[in-house]
């Protein structure tokens, strides 16, 4: 049996990964919020956006976390096609998770559905990007670890959409997104208790790309676009924010404030048009024209009695 090293570059890689975790979570968090706030295109926009939010930021957790993880007697490489799989994976059972809360309309139904099909989808990224591991020896797993594993992701992925759900005020999505990270990161590493390695010493050129030249790379791309997914997030305006400037810009087509002097009282006109309907004389005279001032000069008679 080799030996499993879980932190091979202290705890640097461990905080990394939880930071990525958390920081997926509160984007993720955040956009949903802003997503049941809109309707029709707006809404799928922005679940679009939550989903790829948590979905990176889980995928970027496990991969940062697996650049610590070492064993003794052997090199450790990646299948690319495999590892690019398991993003895409997390991308896409996270976005189901996300729309059957976002569009469910039993919330209850909702909650429980997405969350375990988000959870299950979460462990099957993870175990996907442990099948891409290439080393000199055989992987094996504890079974009832790996099944504990399967549970905190389920409910790890529930709690996240039922926070989504009923969480609205930034300081409880930040405490919110703490504790989903932890949750996140405890599966990873109960996954990881669950392994076990028996070296086959060998002097093989091992199949794949390394870590530092292949995880590395993708990792900070992810965490590059989880930043400026942040930036996009906190310069939109709110649902309530667009309402007021569109509001704001709407023009006015009534008088809002009609002067009591001018202003006709309802009564008095009706009034009016029913006595002139019956008894046109009662009518009121037209104003006389005015005189022209270009015209010719008016004649005065005068009679002699």
């Amino acid at each position: 049996m080799g030996h499993l090293d879980h932190a091979a570059f202290g705890l640097l890689t461990p905080v990394l990964s939880y930071a990525m975790a958390v920081i997926g979570a509160a984007l993720g968090l955040r956009c949903t919020v802003r997503a049941l706030g809109m309707s029709g295109r707006s809404r799928r926009n922005w679940l679009i956006t939550a989903a790829s939010a948590i979905g990176t930021g889980i995928w970027t957790m496990h991969f940062v976390a697996m650049l610590g993880f070492a064993v003794t007697g052997t090199d450790i490489h990646y299948n690319v096609p495999l590892t690019i799989l398991s993003l895409l994976v997390a991308m896409l059972v996270v976005g189901a998770g996300v729309f059957c809360v976002g569009f469910g309309r039993d919330r209850v139904t909702a909650l429980l559905i997405g969350g375990l099909t988000t959870g299950l989808g979460v462990a099957s990224m993870h175990y996907l990007g442990m099948a891409a591991l290439r080393l000199h020896g055989s992987v094996h797993y504890d079974p009832l670890l790996v099944a504990l594993s399967v549970v905190i992701a389920v409910v790890a992925a529930t709690a996240a959409l039922w926070a989504a759900l009923n969480i609205k005020s930034p300081v409880a999505v930040a405490v919110a997104s703490l504790v989903m990270g932890a949750a996140v990161s405890s599966m990873h590493y109960t996954g990881m208790l669950a392994v076990s390695v028996r070296v086959a010493p060998s002097g093989g050129e091992l199949p794949g790309a390394a870590a530092m030249q292949f995880i590395f790379p993708l990792a900070v791309g992810l965490g590059s676009y989880l930043f400026v997914t942040a930036a996009f997030v906190a310069l939109s305006p709110t649902a309530r924010e667009h309402a007021a400037y569109t509001s704001a810009g709407r023009p006015i087509t009534s008088d809002p404030d009609p002067d009591p002097a001018t202003a006709t009282d309802p009564a008095t006109a009706t009034a009016t048009a029913t006595a002139t309907a019956t008894d046109p004389a009662s009518a009121p005279a037209p104003a006389a024209e005015p005189s022209s001032t270009n015209g010719p000069p008016s004649t005065t008679t005068t009679a002699t009695a």
